[in-house]
């Protein structure tokens, strides 16, 4: 924090030597006989910051105009895929677990949604 900034010296008249004076306990005087007071900080609202937030967490603002990275960088495909692929797992894990398919056929199933055979779980549930 700079110290001259916040700082607010009276307009009374001070001798030359005590306003250039760099003696913290003649400052600390100063102070205490209220010829230098704390000035008051600005308020840096967040208000209207939340409110864009909210915005676009509803979808606003968003607009072509305001993408500044690509499509990978703003939603990687790679990630889609991982879950993808996590949501298709444990749909088999469950329906192995409730005897609906065997190991061999859930090996199968595995591997071809591994393969990108399936492209979300209805597509899977119907080939099961």
């Amino acid at each position: 924090m700079n110290q001259r900034k916040s700082l607010l010296l009276t307009p009374v008249i001070l001798p030359f030597n005590i306003i250039y004076t760099t003696l913290g306990m003649a400052i600390r005087k100063l102070v205490r006989d209220g010829l230098i007071v704390r000035k008051s900080f600005t308020i840096h609202s967040r208000t209207r910051a939340r409110l864009h937030k909210e915005r676009v967490r509803k979808g606003r603002h968003c607009g072509t105009g305001k993408r500044r990275g690509t499509k990978e960088a703003r939603m990687p495909s790679r990630i889609g895929w991982m879950r993808r692929q996590r949501a298709l797992r444990r749909l088999l894990k469950k329906y192995r677990s409730q005897r609906k398919i065997d190991k061999h056929l859930f090996h199968k199933f595995y591997l071809a949604s591994k393969g990108n055979q399936y492209k979300n779980k209805t597509v899977l549930i119907e080939a099961i």
